[in-house]
């Protein structure tokens, strides 16, 4: 019964916090400053930790631990996530005070394929042993391609997603006033802006092949493992409108996100032999991403 009514309590509180965002924080169309990114971001990070409180008094100490845990390696592998989103809507050159509209539609897509992915993989784990091997692999090639690629590089025009949308959708050239599709005559038109969240839900597609076996090796609870993912990418949207301007202060940051997939990965491939406590998957995390933060502030101190 309290399984029951703890997921009507996560789900009451996305749609609630979905509605303030969307109707009441953006009801009208603008650029995001960096203070209201900032702000906003504030906003997700508190509801984000405060269900962590409420999974702390409904279930204990080590479930809340877990949530917590995989909140923050969530969080941490979404900032690499947020690099795709400027290349995105750079190349297709989104005014800024349309970027908000497709985040907010590309974060509900990604709820609904994260509940897949999540739920097959459990799943999968459940069923198979070896695939937690798999995903441990995954993972320790995902670390190695973020040490090995210097720079992301986008070539739209070069993917799937883009030949077969340009093949299959009617397609107009112009924004038009912010709208998904547009109706002439008897025909309608997809524009530019579903493009880009054809784009933008593709990505998060290809992210979460690296996340969510990533956020398994530390909790198997589908509730654990769900709302802790849900809730980090729910803030993604408002991180972004910093991030551009952030980011790039933090140019050693893929290294602390590398060593914290590749420690993942070893934690899901040594599994059987020695378990790795909750505890210091969250110590090594939260320190991966402070050490490659200030060697970033320190380089860039020193070479200024």
């Amino acid at each position: 019964m309290m399984l029951d009514l703890s997921w009507f309590v996560f789900g009451s509180l996305v749609l609630i916090a979905l509605f303030l965002d969307l109707f009441v924080f953006h009801r009208k169309p603008h650029k995001v400053s960096v203070k209201e990114s900032l702000l906003l971001s504030l906003f997700w990070i508190l509801i984000g930790l405060g269900f962590g409180l409420y999974v702390l008094y409904t279930k204990g100490y080590q479930p809340a631990t877990e949530y917590i845990t995989g909140y923050l390696l969530e969080k941490s592998l979404s900032l690499d996530n947020i690099f795709v989103f400027i290349l995105i809507f750079s190349y297709f050159r989104v005014p800024d005070k349309y970027r908000h509209k497709i985040l907010f539609w590309g974060v509900f897509g990604a709820i609904l394929m994260r509940a897949v992915f999540i739920f097959t993989g459990i799943k999968l784990i459940d069923m198979f042993d070896w695939v937690i091997y798999v995903f441990g692999v995954i993972l320790l090639v995902s670390a190695v391609k973020l040490l090995t690629t210097e720079e992301k590089e986008f070539h739209p025009q070069e993917t799937l997603v883009y030949k077969v949308a340009k093949r299959i959708l009617p397609m107009k050239p112009d924004i038009s006033d912010g709208r998904f599709f547009v109706r002439e005559g008897k025909k309608i038109y997809a524009t530019p802006l579903f493009l880009t969240l054809l784009f933008v839900e593709s990505s998060d597609l290809m992210f979460a092949i690296d996340s969510v076996p990533a956020i398994l090796a530390i909790s198997r609870d589908p509730f654990v493992v769900y709302t802790s993912n849900i809730f980090a990418i729910l803030g993604l949207r408002s991180l972004y409108f910093a991030a551009d301007a952030i980011l790039p202060m933090f140019h050693y940051l893929h290294y602390g996100l590398a060593f914290i997939l590749g420690f993942i990965g070893v934690k899901m491939l040594i599994s059987d032999f020695y378990h790795i406590p909750v505890a210091v998957s969250l110590l090594l995390i939260l320190s991966a991403v402070f050490v490659s933060m200030l060697a970033s502030l320190v380089s860039k101190r020193m070479k200024g």
